[in-house]
């Protein structure tokens, strides 16, 4: 289907076609009401006649739409129109982490992978911090923008697509080189999954391969369950061990062992950043089970001790009531041995297969609402957390988890998890302007807002301090609310100490101060000695200025002498003689002036050519006349003026 020219939600102008996806294509689009360019990711056909996988589409979006940070690309809106299924996100200018590992043909820097890293996991924090798991963290999805910055996208889609029976024509959505083990085997995924799946990112960064490989997904699969990768250190000796151990301890297949969140996998790749080969990262293989049997031992053994002196005085009376009612004991015995056999056998029947009922969807719903209908229904029902919303009233579900699917069973005893609203919460915009970017950032959170830095140049505002803020001081907000400032990070144009050229030849001087970043114009100026030498320059050695900055050279030039030829040509001047007759009334008197000098009056026979040479500077105007007087009336009887410029020509003919 062409989508070039469609409007969709009566917003947004698909422009262009910009990527395409496993799962959809992704257009460049106008949003008419902001007047800004956004990107649009619209499902592709095969996955909207799974009406089970949009829903958890929608949802899910709805979801990641509240996550607001500079790692992760922003979601605008979802929508759908005429069967078509879309997202509305932020357009983002750049190329994928999977196109620059495969441009590179090779490892990458460690410390550019390290920062990347960084950015991810930060990401990856917010996100888990949110009850948000990606699943499907692989280069693909990370987009590094124009100015380096690292971009995770898709977040929550992932989730959508794991918990449908869509198989993209039997194509598994998302990549295998990158999944879990528990992933792999389709088990339980959380925030560790994804660290596992950051850990691939990062063995392919630094080693330019992902570390299991094979023909099949399924070949992959098995590997990611069953072998241990080939440490990357050993493919890049170059790799720093503290940056092997982290990759290392986040590919381990016990979970317990990995890192148990994103916060801690922060705090050693910012740790590693400044002590590469130090020994802070805990990598040992604990023995579990021993563990938990101490702990077990430790905690219940007393309680244990207690309890059997208890029972060795209760056991002491019942005995003796046995003795005192032999008959009557023994009917009992048989009775409550039926009752402990029907009631266990029943027991064990509930407890290991209970029965289900159908997910009730709460979000929406006032607390005590919400909580009869779970608990109508024999499940348990549990506040997770309470936040500030501006959309949700005080004291209604804002979400649930699990996430409500039209005729999706779970087990009576299960527990939903509700995020409840605390309401409205506003708050008064600090001015933030002129402070430097910590002193913002502290003002933003005691005013229960957050900041989003965007850094830019300025050649008025020093670098580190906040250039503006894009919501007006003392305005009221909504706490929570994401306040975007401009912090200037200098004039961001490299300064250049200019160096001394004075006696220089120009060409040397050009040379220099060019290949300092410096522009260069020149001024010539008459001399008689040192031609092309550098006498003056504009801005003083050892000045510091903005790169590109234009200084003037003042050059000697000494102008060169020139000559010119001045022919006459006698004998076609005056006609009517021939070379035999030399007589003397063929005599003439040749008078030659320059520039209204006389320079010479010669007697010339009319048979032969007169040529006299005269010389100046080079690019000297010259006006030459010259006179032909006959000796014998004395009357002119020739007259003519040229124009020579020294240098452009040799010789000048008057005829």
């Amino acid at each position: 289907m062409i989508l070039e020219g469609k409007m969709l939600g009566n917003r947004y102008e698909i422009i262009e076609k910009v990527g395409n996806g496993g799962m959809a294509t992704v257009y460049r689009a106008e949003d008419k009401v902001l007047k800004r360019n956004v990107a649009v990711k619209v499902l592709k056909d095969e996955f909207t006649t799974d009406e089970e996988f949009i829903k958890r589409f929608e949802i899910e979006a709805q979801s990641a739409a509240r996550l607001t940070h500079p790692n992760i690309v922003s979601i605008y809106d979802v929508g759908s129109e005429d069967n078509l299924y879309y997202i509305v996100m932020e357009l983002i200018r750049g190329k994928t982490l999977k196109e620059i590992i495969v441009e590179e043909r090779g490892p990458l820097p460690w410390k550019w992978s390290v920062n990347v890293a960084i950015q991810i996991a930060s990401a990856l924090e917010m996100a888990h911090k949110n009850n948000i798991i990606h699943r499907d963290i692989k280069p693909h999805n990370i987009i590094i923008t124009e100015d380096g910055i690292a971009k995770v996208t898709d977040f929550g889609i992932a989730k959508a697509v794991s918990n449908s029976t869509i198989t993209a024509f039997g194509t598994t959505i998302g990549s295998v080189h990158y999944f879990s083990p528990e992933h792999a085997r389709g088990g339980y995924t959380d925030a560790k999954s994804d660290l596992y799946s950051l850990g691939v990112v990062m063995y392919e960064m630094v080693t330019g391969r992902v570390p299991f490989d094979a023909d099949t997904p399924v070949s992959v699969a098995l590997k990611h369950m069953q072998e241990e990768p080939e440490e990357p250190i050993e493919l890049n000796p170059n790799l720093p061990s503290a940056v092997n151990r982290i990759i290392m301890k986040a590919l381990k297949k016990d979970t317990t062992l990995r890192y148990q969140s994103a916060t801690d996998m922060l705090a050693d790749l910012r740790q590693a950043l400044k002590n590469p080969n130090g020994d802070f990262v805990d990598d040992r293989d604990y023995d579990v089970t021993a563990k938990t049997q101490k702990i077990n031992t430790d905690l219940y053994g007393n309680i244990e001790d207690e309890n059997n002196k208890r029972n060795e005085k209760q056991d002491n009376k019942f005995v003796a009531f046995i003795k005192r009612h032999k008959v009557l004991s023994s009917f009992i015995g048989l009775v409550l041995l039926f009752a402990i056999a029907l009631g266990g056998t029943l027991a064990y029947l509930n407890i290991t297969n209970p029965p289900e009922v159908e997910l009730p969807e709460v979000v929406g719903m006032s607390r005590e609402e919400a909580k009869k209908t779970v608990e109508d229904l024999k499940l348990i029902f549990e506040v997770s957390s309470e936040e500030f919303n501006k959309e949700v009233p005080e004291g209604y579900v804002i979400s649930q988890d699990p996430t409500y699917i039209a005729d999706y069973n779970v087990k009576e005893g299960s527990t939903v998890k509700v995020v409840i609203s605390k309401g409205q919460e506003k708050t008064t915009v600090p001015k933030v302007v002129g402070m430097t970017r910590q002193e913002a950032e502290d003002a933003l959170e005691e005013a229960n807002l957050k900041a989003e830095v965007i850094e830019e140049t300025s050649r008025t505002v020093e670098e580190g301090y906040v250039i503006s803020q894009e919501v007006e001081a003392e305005s009221e907000a909504y706490a929570g609310d994401t306040i975007k400032i401009h912090v200037s990070k200098g004039t961001g144009i490299r300064q250049v100490t200019v160096e001394n050229v004075v006696g220089q030849t120009e060409a040397n001087a050009r040379t220099t101060l060019e290949g300092q970043g410096l522009k260069v114009t020149v001024t010539y100026v008459d001399a008689t000695t040192d031609n092309g030498k550098v006498t003056k320059q504009s801005v003083t050695a050892g000045t510091t200025v903005d790169e590109g900055t234009t200084v003037t050279l003042t050059v000697n030039k000494v102008a060169e002498t020139k000559n010119v030829s001045v022919i006459i040509n006698l004998k076609q001047i005056t006609g009517g003689y021939t070379e035999d007759e030399e007589d003397e009334t063929t005599s003439r008197t040749v008078n030659i002036s320059v520039n209204g000098e006389t320079r010479t009056g010669v007697n010339k026979n009319e048979t032969a050519y007169s040529a006299i040479s005269l010389s100046g500077k080079d690019g000297e105007s010259l006006e030459i006349t010259v006179t032909i007087t006959d000796p014998k009336t004395g009357s002119q009887i020739y007259r003519s003026s040229k124009t020579v410029t020294l240098g452009s020509q040799d010789s000048v003919t008057f005829n």
